[in-house]
């Protein structure tokens, strides 16, 4: 952990070279993250693990070029942002195709209207707009939330990333989960 820290601090200080060693000490934890999360998605998700490690990596590496990670936790926390944004946009994505885009939508029987993949895309919508929203109402529950749903993270390795004692994890995922559970009502 310790090599990783140094490592990003040095990254930030704007010795970009560095970023080609640190791939290999975090890659098994973000491939950890995205198995974790997509052993949560349907089967037959177009979308695997390692091509999601792939793209949060790209993702990080080009939306942060100077690296502003500070420590291991800003770079998780950074990493788990990122891949709500990748698994909502490839959400979105795969419901614009489903649905037919911009063509006229025709009524189908209802044992055949919705996929099990249709609706764990419109739940991953739904969970990252509800995320927003507690977001603007309280932000540390919201990243708790995003790091624990998207980072597949326990609470206990949450309030690590966070730099949060357990106790504040767990006041912070309690609000979290009853305003989400409320919010989310009626959604599969």
């Amino acid at each position: 952990m310790s090599d990783v820290n140094h490592l990003l601090s040095q990254i930030e200080a704007g010795n970009r070279q560095l970023i080609d060693q640190l791939l290999p000490l975090v890659y098994e934890e973000l491939r950890a993250m995205a198995a974790r999360h997509m052993a949560k998605e349907g089967r037959g998700h177009t979308l695997q693990a390692t091509a999601l490690v792939h793209d949060v990596w790209l993702r990080l590496v080009a939306a942060s070029p100077a690296g502003h990670w500070s420590s291991r936790r800003y770079f998780f926390a950074a990493a788990a942002e990122a891949m709500r944004r990748i698994l909502v946009d490839h959400a979105r994505t795969k419901l614009a195709v489903k649905r037919g885009g911009q063509q006229q939508r025709v009524a189908l029987e209802p044992a055949i209207a919705a996929s099990p993949e249709t609706e764990n895309a419109e739940r991953a919508i739904a969970i990252s707009d509800a995320l927003d929203a507690l977001a603007k109402l309280d932000a540390p529950s919201a990243e708790l939330a995003k790091i624990r749903y998207f980072g597949g993270f326990t609470i206990t390795e949450a309030a690590e990333v966070l730099g949060l004692s357990r106790t504040e994890a767990y006041k912070h995922w309690r609000f979290a989960k009853t305003w989400l559970a409320e919010r989310l009502e009626g959604i599969s």
